[in-house]
């Protein structure tokens, strides 16, 4: 069963920055954090793959970095210069065991954390 583990969000100012943690229960090949502000839909924010690559969205390129700590299986998300436009919960998810692609997209992650509350005041 995925377990998946969302902390670190937090209230901070415009300017400011967060890292998220995500403890997940079995790794697989391409992991991921998405967010959801109220009365939006749920949008990708970044993927990793187990090769090291990343994706990232328009929106929080040259702000966000995506990177995990596979010894301790732990997703991270560093947020600097955060915006209000940034405020939403955010969520860490993963790709399906023997899936090798990392879209930035709702449909391909089934399993889903709490998700961590992220509010940036202006």
């Amino acid at each position: 069963q995925v377990q998946l583990a969302e902390s670190g969000g937090g209230s901070v100012q415009s300017g400011g920055s967060l890292t998220l943690s995500c403890r997940y229960t079995t790794r697989t090949y391409c992991m991921a954090w998405f967010r959801q502000a109220p009365g939006k839909e749920r949008e990708g924010v970044a993927t990793i793959g187990s090769d090291g690559s990343t994706n990232y969205a328009d929106s929080v390129k040259g702000r966000f970095s995506i990177s995990q700590d596979t010894a301790k299986n732990e997703l991270y998300l560093q947020m600097n210069s955060l915006e209000p436009e940034d405020t939403a919960m955010y969520y860490c998810t993963q790709r399906p065991l023997f899936f090798r692609d990392c879209p930035l997209a709702q449909y391909a992650y089934p399993s889903w954390g709490q998700g961590t509350q992220v509010t940036v005041s202006s």
